[in-house]
């Protein structure tokens, strides 16, 4: 399954700009009014991986499939969204679907496109969006805390789900997102089926100019982009678009440190499988033994696991392939307990 961006913000700071230019479409309406989006537009992309192709010479296989991410572009947000301004419930709704937040602040100059509050102040945007979400997240949280009395008269054991919720309650009412909270594992596993926005992880995008692209130095939970840059990039073909970074001093693109910096949000990780057939990139969560990740590929190959059988990524391209690991002893066999690591190249051996 695709990791799931949401792409959420003040209207007019450039959310659609930067859609259009990640998914290389121009599926998503750009003007310069408040709510130009109305429903989300939904985009697929594949994920860069250089790994793949390298791996597809080796194996001899014009076959690559990699991991994909689905980003979208939900209408923008405004005060008041919280309490239905702006078509602010239908939009919130919207962003309960998603995995990651990915909060886009303008930080451009362009006198030309209105800005919703009249004046340039990024963090203040993003003050006002994530207020929006943390109020919004206390409104579900007295529907939550109504069925938990239920359960609770109902004679159900729910001390772990109110610890759980107070400290979200607590976090929340402080006007900090609920991810603030020092939650167990036990804790989180609780609260898997209440989907509070702000626990989501959320990735500031500031949205700035080509110009200051280099002048930002943003902590791990934010990141500086263009999205006229990378509407430019996504015209141009990859060796041109490595030139035209190279150029600008950038290593890589926007789409590839959004998704490289959501990952690590996240936990993510890739495995890689390298046959004839096809080369192919698979995403699971840091920490995933070995069942678990084959059940990514099929169902029946986690019920039905019997081993893997696993090279590193270096170790598959330094040996050339399969053969060249086998002969070296570098093929490794592991069972149900190992846990997987980023860039492993597997073979998963089944009794079905």
């Amino acid at each position: 399954m695709a990791l799931k961006i949401g792409i959420v913000g003040l209207p007019n700071v450039g959310k659609s700009t930067l859609f259009n230019a990640l998914t290389k479409t121009s599926a998503a309406a750009v003007g310069n009014f408040p709510f130009t989006t109305i429903d989300p537009n939904v985009g697929v992309v594949p994920v860069p991986d250089e790994r793949l192709e390298t791996l597809a010479l080796l194996v001899k296989t014009e076959k690559i499939v990699p991991a994909t991410v689905e980003f979208v572009d939900i209408a923008g947000l405004v005060k008041g969204a919280s309490k239905g301004e702006g078509l602010g419930n239908q939009f919130l709704g919207h962003i309960r679907a998603v995995d990651a937040i990915a909060l886009v602040v303008r930080q451009f100059k362009n006198p030309n496109t209105t800005h919703v509050t009249g004046h340039l102040d990024p963090l203040s945007d993003r003050q006002t969006i994530l207020l929006e979400l943390i109020l919004a997240d206390l409104g579900t949280l007295e529907k939550y805390w109504a069925g938990v009395e239920k359960e609770q008269k109902a004679g159900t054991n729910v001390q772990l789900l109110i610890s759980a919720l107070e400290k979200i309650e607590a976090q929340l009412k402080a006007e900090a997102p609920a991810s603030y909270a020092q939650l167990s594992p036990e804790e989180r596993e609780e609260l898997k089926q209440y989907p509070f926005l702000t626990l989501k992880p959320i990735l500031t995008v500031f949205n700035a100019d080509e110009a200051d692209l280099l002048k930002n130095t943003p902590a791990k939970d934010s990141l500086t982009i263009s999205a006229k840059l990378e509407r430019e990039l996504a015209d141009l073909n990859p060796d041109e678009q490595k030139a035209y970074l190279k150029e600008l001093g950038l290593e890589a693109s926007g789409l590839e440190r959004l998704v490289k910096r959501a990952y690590g949000l996240l936990g993510y990780i890739t495995f890689l499988t390298a046959g004839e057939k096809e080369v192919r990139a698979w995403q699971i969560i840091e920490g995933t033994k070995a069942p678990q990740a084959a059940g990514v590929i099929h169902t029946d190959f986690e019920k039905h696991f019997i081993r893997a059988t696993v090279v590193t990524y270096d170790e598959f391209v330094s040996e050339g392939g399969w053969t060249g690991c086998r002969t070296k002893g570098l093929v490794r066999s592991e069972g149900k307990d190992y846990v997987f690591q980023d860039g492993d190249v597997v073979l998963f051996q089944t009794s079905a």
